[in-house]
């Protein structure tokens, strides 16, 4: 939730207080602007007879800049008879569309596929927002990332031809060093270059 570029989706149970919610707090606490902040109202269906949750949904007790959705779950009883995801947004349309309040508030405020779309939207926004800076972190990693490869040195061969002429350099390479230092000559820069290239490096007689 710290993280500037991560939308917070904030659940709020509907038969609970919302003005004391932790995760209402949390919320506000780390986007203050409510740019990336949006709220969902659950449990809708168990409040207590005679209360609705049309002032949460309408945005008039806590509220939040890009507002709230309310769905209905599935219940528990539907969870363990396995109801599909599909049949409890059937049984979702059907519940609010049915219900004496919310039956008659805007449809943008209610069920999961609203939510999905104000997500998107959201995150697509958002996406659109911060690619700059996501480009420039991307360029940054790879610019690391190739001063490291650089750092390790010139890669293994892959081929086996290639893996042929590079045996065949390191022989050719220590038999020169060999052949120098039996005649009393030694040349450090080759002893370097072989030690580099993966070679056997100096000799000692």
């Amino acid at each position: 939730m710290q993280d500037s570029r991560t939308i917070i989706l904030c659940v709020v149970p509907a038969n609970a207080d919302m003005t004391t919610s932790d995760g209402l707090q949390m919320a506000r606490d780390l986007d203050p602007k409510g740019i990336r902040t949006v709220g969902v109202i659950t449990k809708i269906d168990i409040m207590d007879r005679g209360v609705n949750a049309k002032r949460m949904l309408m945005n008039q007790e806590v509220p939040l800049r890009l507002g709230y959705v309310g769905v209905k779950n599935r219940a528990q009883e539907d969870i363990i008879n396995q109801i599909p995801v599909k049949d409890a947004i059937a049984k979702e349309e059907m519940y609010f569309s049915s219900h004496p309040i919310y039956s008659s508030m805007p449809s943008n405020v209610l069920g999961c596929h609203v939510l999905t779309q104000k997500l998107t939207r959201i995150l697509f926004t958002h996406i659109k927002h911060n690619l700059p800076t996501i480009i420039s972190e991307i360029r940054e990693k790879v610019k690391e990332a190739d001063e490291d490869l650089q750092d390790l040195g010139p890669p293994l061969p892959s081929t086996n031809s290639e893996k042929m002429q590079m045996i065949w350099g390191m022989i050719l390479e220590f038999l020169k060093q060999y052949e120098g230092q039996i005649k009393g000559k030694f040349d450090p820069r080759a002893t370097s270059m072989t030690k580099s290239r993966g070679g056997l490096g100096k000799m000692d007689m």
